[in-house]
Order: C-alpha cells, then sequence, then structure tokens
C-alpha cells in the first residue's frame, strides 16, 4: 500500500513538546513576562524563524535576545535530564520494513543533539531539517525532499505527524497523513486519520499487521 515512511520527530517520535513548553514558561517568567501556556502551544509545530516572529509580534517589549538566550538554557537543563520517545515508537520504528525518513522543523544541529540523546536515528536513511528547505512546515517542502530522497512517489508515502501544521505539510505534499496529537488537538482537517498512538494509527492505516 506505501513505498515509504516519513515522520516527524518532536512531538510524534520524541516527547519533547511538554519539555520545550515548560522550559518556555520558565523563560517567559525570568524575563518577567507571564505567559498564557494557549500561547506557547500555538508555536507548536513551527519552526524557530516563524516562532520568532510570533513572539515579537505578542510582546514587542521584550528584550529578544536576553530571552532566547534563557529560553535556550531552559530547554537545554529539560533535555538534560532525558527526551522520552512517545509511546511505541521502537516498536513501531522496527516493525517498518520500508525505508523511513524524518521532516522535521527542527535545524540541524537540533535534530543531531536530540538524535544522540534518543537511540532510533539507526532506523532512518534520510533527515530533512529546517537547513534543508526553503520554505518550512506548513509548506509540503519537507515532505517532498524527503520522499525525494528516498526516491519515492510522495503519494506513496504515509506520514506521521502530531501538529496541525505538519499535517497540512504532509497533506499539501500529497501523503497519506496519520496525526497523532500530542498538546494540541487534532482538526482532522489534514489527516486521513487521527489517531490515539503511533500503533493504533499504523495499524489503522495499514502500515502494519492488525
Amino acid at each position: 500500500m506505501f513505498d515509504a515512511v516519513i515522520f516527524d520527530l518532536d512531538g510524534t517520535l520524541l516527547d519533547t513538546e511538554s519539555l520545550t513548553q515548560a522550559a518556555g514558561i520558565l523563560a517567559f517568567a525570568e524575563c518577567g513576562v507571564t505567559v498564557d501556556p494557549a500561547f506557547l502551544h500555538g508555536l507548536i509545530g513551527r519552526d524557530d524563524v516563524t516562532g520568532a516572529g510570533l513572539i515579537r509580534a505578542q510582546f514587542p517589549d521584550l528584550d529578544f535576545a536576553t530571552f532566547t538566550a534563557v529560553w535556550t538554557r531552559q530547554v537545554a537543563a529539560h533535555y538534560a535530564k532525558g527526551i522520552p520517545l512517545k509511546p511505541g515508537t521502537h516498536d513501531l520504528l522496527g516493525a517498518i520494513d520500508l525505508p523511513i525518513a524524518i521532516a522535521t522543523s527542527s535545524t540541524r544541529a537540533q535534530l543531531d543533539y536530540k538524535l544522540g540523546v534518543s537511540d532510533i536515528s539507526r532506523y532512518f536513511k534520510h533527515f530533512v531539517t529546517f537547513n534543508d528547505v526553503k520554505h518550512a512546515k506548513p509548506a509540503p517542502d519537507p515532505f517532498l525532499l524527503a520522499a525525494h530522497l528516498l526516491g519515492v512517489d510522495p503519494a506513496r508515502c504515509v506520514a506521521f505527524e502530531d501538529s496541525e501544521a505538519g499535517a497540512e505539510s504532509a497533506h499539501s505534499a500529497g501523503m497519506t497523513v496519520v496525526q497523532v496529537p500530542d498538546i494540541n488537538p487534532a482538526s482532522g482537517r489534514f489527516a486521513h486519520l487521527v489517531a490515539p498512538d503511533l500503533l493504533t494509527g499504523a495499524r489503522e492505516i495499514g502500515l502494519i499487521p492488525k
């Protein structure tokens, strides 16, 4: 049914979003700002450049350079304790008998760090990051490039995403989209299947046996 599988990373395979959100709240507080968690939720699935624009627009008086340094430090402190995998990650990746790639909004340096502490890099043939595309998610570029690197038709790929921006990106690329929501609920607008977890999504979409 499919020729390849492409995964988002944060919030889909790695349970980083909750750590990043907690770090963000502390970073804002350290800079004297009480932030609504809903605002931080709106940054999920967005690349750093887009996120920076949203933060600057929302908090025009914020010393952004200081804030960025504080948030980076807070994220590093949270990640240093270990990055948990989302339920079923190893089981699913080990069960897939197809080429697999990652398409992430993380930078290459961020990807390398996360893979270095998560022990899942061996499953993937290619990695597409924010640095590799002209337009980040929700544009289709990351998923289209991943399919190109794998040498497969995007229409023959199944993509796993947690965020709306990511699901829109994969959907716009013409892929079958399984959305496994993390912090934010899924609207279902861009997903062929919304699933409660990775293994359920893979079984229901026909990627692995039920």
